[in-house]
């Protein structure tokens, strides 16, 4: 096959940043047994700027607020658990706006529902309601906010925060999850309530939105 000038190095150079990335990030793939196969990433997956993968990848290079930065905790340290792309939509509810004279409603917020990918494009798991991640019956984790809650704005207007959170009092994350002491919303699109009110109480919306999700431990 002949390949126009440059041609072969483009790609010779997308396959290299996206086997050493795979390379870090295999502490993010869910456990497996030794006889196994763990999924690999097609080239075209791995080339586009859309991908679960891009979007993982690139998060690596984002500029972590202090407000959700997970603390050095040093001298030892903490190490990466997992990373995942979310893509789903957080659910709002209408209710009635304390104090308003006539009646008027604002959207509040409910939960979120998604579905979550690793570095090789593979669906591994849902987010939902807790809030929770899964990525098999053994291995979950709930989470909850810091108190006073960790937050930082989104990137663009209509892009929900992003979050510094710690695992839910009362609850035991298990499997890959078991050690994780901070779990981190990064890099979200979308998911803020619309600016548009609801008229009824009985209105519901659910607004697209995607996210990095991380997971880490101190060592």
């Amino acid at each position: 096959m002949y390949y126009k000038p440059g041609q072969f190095k483009r790609f010779f150079l997308i396959a290299f940043v996206f086997s050493t990335s795979l390379i870090a990030c295999k502490r993010d793939q869910v456990v497996k047994s030794s006889n196994e196969e763990i999924p690999t990433a097609s080239p075209t997956l791995a080339g586009s700027t859309n991908s679960p993968a891009a979007h993982i990848i690139a998060s690596e290079s984002l500029d972590i607020p202090a407000a959700v930065a997970v603390p050095e905790n040093l001298p030892n340290g903490n190490s990466r658990v997992a990373t995942y792309y979310a893509i789903g939509v957080q659910k709002y509810k209408a209710r009635i706006k304390t104090g308003s004279d006539p009646v008027a409603y604002e959207w509040v917020f409910v939960a979120p529902q998604a579905d979550l990918y690793d570095i090789t494009n593979q669906k591994v798991g849902v987010h939902g309601a807790g809030p929770f991640w899964t990525v098999s019956k053994s291995d979950s984790i709930f989470a909850q906010h810091f108190t006073p809650a960790r937050t930082a704005p989104g990137e663009e207007s209509e892009s929900i925060d992003w979050l510094l959170l710690m695992p839910k009092v009362g609850t035991t994350p298990t499997g890959i999850f078991a050690d994780v002491d901070y779990i981190q919303r990064i890099a979200t699109k979308g998911g803020k309530a619309p600016l548009t009110p609801p008229t009824k109480i009985n209105q519901t919306v659910d607004v697209k939105y995607k996210s990095v999700y991380r997971f880490t431990k101190m060592n």
